[in-house]
């Protein structure tokens, strides 16, 4: 009995110990102001940019080339005018975009979407249709069983994003 009364003690006081630990963490307020994906393409992220201007409304709230930053001298020529750092504005969300240098190129894929709710079925609909040109559809808009339109696709540039509006009850 005390074999396992020793083997269980150390087991209960972590418990304890961690939950103690995630009490405080809840207790302690967030200083965090807002939560923004941040998406690294391999220099298209100009294209993207217009691409989510056009199907998704976004608003460019600042861009920055790496010919206009102090990394110009490290960056080649023919890259200057790629995007360093670009903040787009889509409904109260930002997202934020920057072409990664090829000696720092980014895998085409990744397990990260960018989960877009919307107010109305047709937007999604029509958001959808204008992202997916020239993408994959990977699940197409459906009635789910939460009670939502729900679709998932990869736009031209392999950013996953994932679709989802809840259907109003009668």
């Amino acid at each position: 009995m005390s074999a396992t009364a020793t083997v269980t003690e150390p087991h209960a006081a972590h418990a304890a110990d961690s939950t103690s630990d995630q009490q405080q963490a809840q207790e302690q307020p967030s200083t965090v102001q807002q939560l923004n994906p941040y998406v690294c393409l391999n220099g298209t992220v100009e294209k993207a940019i217009r691409l989510y201007e056009s199907a998704l409304g976004a608003k460019v709230e600042s861009l920055q080339r790496y010919g206009d930053t102090p990394a110009c001298g490290t960056v080649a020529p023919e890259h200057q005018q790629w995007i360093v750092h670009a903040a787009l504005r889509i409904g109260p969300g930002v997202l934020m975009l920057t072409d990664a240098t090829p000696d720092r190129a980014v895998p085409a894929e990744t397990n990260v979407s960018i989960a877009l709710d919307f107010a109305e079925p047709a937007d999604l609909e029509r958001a959808f249709a204008a992202l997916g040109a020239g993408g994959t559809v990977v699940c197409p808009i459906m009635d789910s069983f939460w009670g939502a339109k729900f679709g998932v696709l990869k736009d031209a540039y392999g950013v996953s994003w994932m679709f989802n509006c809840q259907i109003k009850q009668a």
